[in-house]
């Protein structure tokens, strides 16, 4: 398509010289019609075609200037078309594979960026890129072609034009020179505060409960108007100081068309039909230049301003794909045959899941946060995972749900490493978090997370609000499941949240689930309501429960105390917990 489109260009420019070129002819003819039989190249024409008169071959010219600016007009328009097209269609296909991404980037590069600035990559940022910097290089390309063709027109209409044009080169060059650091820094500066208005936006409205009561509205309201002024002035001047080449370029072409027509008129005395000819020429050819010598320069300012959105996306896709090469280049422990894909067979547990020796130690860290675990789970049975905050809990979730690759030891099922297929070993989880997001969507799309409507299971919605214990919440909904539950849930309390979450893992049909501390900001009550349903699916699933409340695992088959990354004792609650107290 780009090929296309730079021949596109080049066709237009081609008729953009020939309408302007046949201008003076025209003119000349037109005022001067005895000039046909004086010119070598019009009376080859005229006679050529045998015209019987001057006023027919003055309507021959004027038909072939009114076809090549139609003609250059409509493609003109195709190829702005095409521009438009091709950069609108490149920002969507960006700003999805970025999201694609993010999404199968690592855990870890998300503990290291700011969602404000996912956020800002996906949509802004993609616009700095397709917008600000690929368009108008199409667009410089298409009027550096324009421009050139009526430059070399102009010299070959008169030699005075050339010596003008070289004096004014200097002047436009130099000044699109100057500004490029400035328009570079304003715009990055206005980049970086439209990121900060993100982040202050996310902070006001997800604590706004906390805002509205600590009456704190002003330290956002504040932070906002800090930033929204630092935007403004940095785009303000970024785009007026991007326009500034053009109002110089207007007044020297008017100054050149002056000046060139004193020195044309002092030096060609008597020749005042080729001056009209020739003027002629240079008033089009003025007319068009001026819009696309402006564009020209306005589209490299553009795209000098935004090459830092260029360098923001390739250094996120690189660390990605840097991170995601991690494991296979640095862990030799782990099986040659390691995949995160899901190329090979499903895993099935039939016995038990081993962990041996796991150790992690995240990066930039002297402690390591898991130390040689080892632990193993009968299919079926469920554990309980307890320890004071820093003990190492939360680490081991993350690398039983394959977000951490563990630097030695190995997970393994029945036998077979999980990391042989990470995606199928993904498959068999379900994870419950303290904190359950919601979109702001029914509860039935809530709880069949990510699966398009018409593919829902309605006979495995039904099974999974059952097993939660959401019935009587789903029966005083307005309108059932297909009632909107808010942002992040707003409309239900956090013991049906966490209900919702659970359905979500129990609609999946995960053979596997894990409760992350699922149950540590709730009452008593609702508490019990939690527990009840992890209960009521003890023996059909494996349960892996990381608790704070000791009451949350008093059904567990078996109890393991983490502190400092280690196992420091496991057996029975009794054992463990009971013993303990004693």
């Amino acid at each position: 398509m780009l090929v296309v489109m730079v021949f596109v260009f080049i066709i237009v420019s081609f008729l953009e010289v020939i309408g302007t070129a046949m201008i003076g002819p025209f003119i000349a003819v037109a005022t001067t019609p005895d000039l046909i039989k004086n010119n070598y190249w019009l009376y080859l024409i005229y006679s050529q075609l045998n015209f019987s008169s001057e006023q027919y071959f003055l309507i021959f010219l004027a038909i072939i200037v009114l076809i090549a600016y139609y003609l250059k007009s409509f493609l003109s328009f195709e190829a702005q078309k095409s521009v438009f097209q091709f950069g609108f269609t490149l920002k969507g296909n960006l700003s999805h594979k970025l999201l694609k991404a993010y999404l199968e980037a690592p855990y870890s590069f998300h503990l290291r960026i700011n969602s404000a600035s996912i956020i800002q990559n996906i949509t802004n940022t993609t616009d700095n890129v397709c917008l600000g910097v690929v368009m108008p290089l199409l667009t410089a390309i298409s009027n550096f072609a324009i421009v050139l063709a009526l430059t070399l027109l102009l010299i070959k209409a008169s030699a005075i034009a050339l010596f003008m044009i070289v004096l004014l080169l200097p002047v436009v060059f130099g000044l699109v020179k100057s500004l490029k650091s400035r328009l570079a820094f304003w715009s990055k500066e206005g980049w970086g505060s439209e990121e900060e208005m993100i982040r202050i936006v996310h902070h006001a409205l997800g604590s706004l409960k906390e805002t509205r009561v600590i009456g704190c509205e002003y330290y956002f309201d504040h932070q906002m108007e800090q930033q929204t002024k630092r935007f403004a002035e940095n785009i303000s001047l970024n785009r007026s100081y991007g326009n500034l080449p053009r109002f110089v370029i207007e007044a020297f072409m008017i100054t050149f068309l002056v000046i060139f027509t004193l020195l044309y008129i002092n030096l060609n005395r008597g020749q005042g039909q080729n001056l009209s000819a020739i003027l002629g020429i240079f008033a089009l050819a003025s007319i068009r230049l001026l819009p696309a010598v402006s564009n020209l320069v306005g589209a490299i300012n553009v795209f000098r301003s935004n090459t830092f959105g260029v360098d923001k996306l390739f250094f996120d896709f690189q660390e990605i794909e840097k991170l995601k090469n991690l494991p296979t280049a640095s862990i030799n422990h782990l099986p040659k045959n390691l995949s995160l894909g899901s190329d090979a067979l499903p895993f099935s547990l039939k016995k038990q899941i081993v962990l041996s020796q796991v150790t992690f130690q995240y990066p930039d860290t002297s402690r390591k946060s898991l130390d040689e675990i080892s632990l193993t789970i009968p299919k079926g049975e469920s554990i309980g995972v307890i320890g004071k905050s820093g003990a190492g809990k939360t680490t081991l979730v993350d690398v039983l749900l394959g977000l951490f690759i563990p630097q030695c030891g190995d997970i393994k099922v029945d036998g077979v490493s999980v990391y042989s297929n990470l995606r199928s070993w993904q498959n068999m989880l379900g994870y419950v978090p303290q904190s359950i997001f919601l979109i702001d969507d029914t509860l039935e799309r809530n709880i069949a997370f990510g699966v398009p409507d018409h593919l829902i299971d309605q006979n495995r919605l039904r099974k999974a609000v059952e097993m939660a214990q959401l019935s009587e919440v789903v029966e005083q909904l307005p309108d059932g499941v297909k009632t909107v539950v808010g942002e992040r849930g707003v409309l239900l309390s956090g013991g049906q949240r966490q209900r919702v979450g659970i359905a979500r893992v129990l609609y999946y049909e995960r053979e596997i689930l894990v409760f992350d501390e699922a149950t540590a900001a709730l009452d008593t009550e609702t508490e019990h309501l939690i527990t009840e349903a992890t209960k009521a699916l003890a023996g059909t699933k494996t349960i892996i429960i990381i608790a704070h409340r000791l009451s949350t695992i008093e059904h567990c088959n078996r109890i393991y105390q983490l502190d400092q990354g280690r196992i420091v004792k496991s057996g029975s609650y009794q054992e463990v917990i009971l013993d303990k107290n004693k």
